[in-house]
């Protein structure tokens, strides 16, 4: 099945590395009119009304996999949900055959969440429906670059000289990296903070400043984007004990309250709480973390609706249920 690719986004969302910083203001600006659909007592416009989405999650998830299957569902697309447990795939069956056969029952758009980076790409270049990265391996997670992005604009109004700091086991994010390529499209400062065990071999390459102390990073900063300590590799020895990261890094609210202005405070979930991020702070006056699952619905609309033909211009006709 063949789609006209669409002259603002293209055929597929793999990552924010190759869109350009009209296409990622474009997402962010669609999203905001998604959001009010959300909080109507009927939560579903016709947008996508006869468009078939498989959701493809080769890896655990349940915030990502549900926050899609939220904005799908809203747009009145039918979903699928695959998963990798108890399919053919621990079989043995590639990932191209798996997509073969979807895209044989006549798909419109994939959501693939794959333990292998660049598995999206891979997946994207030989099929003709929409591909849309929900994650793939230590290389990008767009999708939650683009609600950080569009909560931190949310509060700071643009992103234009604003320094953000990301904080944490930034080796093994894909969430780092979109961060990292999104928010310097929109002119922001980006840094990042944690130990040395826990930063990619030369970080400084991809434009970011790197302080080795939470305290510069909280006295630098205007939000701060805390990374989730990758527990499962603990035993590598990446960090001395859970007690010793937060001792060193942990974000307290001593620390906070000795910054020189409020900073936001983001966390992509699910929070370790005690270890990178207290809870006082977690549930404090300058969190935003509930606003990012939030936003994280109106977001996935956007690229949904743009994926599938839409128009930034056009989404508040679209909000109304009427076609773009």
């Amino acid at each position: 099945m063949t789609h006209e690719a669409t002259p603002f986004l293209g055929k597929d969302l793999i990552g924010l590395e190759e869109l350009s910083a009209e296409q990622i203001n474009g997402i962010l600006d669609t999203a905001e009119p998604f959001k009010e659909i959300s909080e109507r007592a009927i939560k579903k416009v016709p947008v996508l009304r006869g468009k078939t989405i498989v959701n493809a999650f080769f890896e655990n998830s349940t915030r990502t996999r549900i926050s899609f299957e939220f904005a799908e569902k809203r747009l009145s697309a039918d979903t699928v949900n695959f998963a990798a447990s108890g399919s053919s795939v621990s079989k043995g069956e590639t990932l191209v055959d798996t997509a073969r056969n979807l895209e044989a029952m006549r798909i419109d758009m994939v959501v693939i969440r794959h333990a292998s980076s660049g598995a999206a790409r891979f997946l994207a270049d030989r099929i003709g429906s929409n591909v849309i990265n929900a994650g793939d391996g230590r290389h990008e997670h767009p999708t939650q670059g683009l609600l950080d992005m569009l909560t931190l604009r949310d509060h700071l109004g643009t992103l234009e000289g604003k320094r953000i700091c990301i904080v944490g086991d930034v080796l093994h994010s894909r969430v780092a990296r979109s961060n990292i390529w999104g928010l310097r499209k929109l002119g922001a400062e980006v840094a990042v903070c944690g130990p040395a065990t826990l930063m990619p071999v030369a970080v400084e390459e991809l434009g970011v400043t790197v302080f080795r102390r939470i305290e510069e990073a909280v006295e630098w900063s205007d939000a701060l984007n805390i990374l989730r300590l990758q527990l499962e590799r603990m035993q590598a020895g990446y960090v001395p004990s859970l007690r010793e990261y937060n001792r060193v890094f942990g974000v307290t609210s001593a620390r906070l309250e000795a910054a020189p202005r409020d900073i936001l405070i983001l966390h992509p979930g699910p929070m370790n709480r005690g270890v990178e991020i207290d809870s006082d702070v977690a549930d404090g006056p300058h969190a935003v973390i509930l606003e990012q699952v939030t936003n994280g619905v109106a977001v996935r609309m956007a690229v949904l609706y743009l994926l599938a033909g839409g128009k930034p211009e056009s989404a508040e006709s679209a909000k109304q249920g009427r076609a773009s």
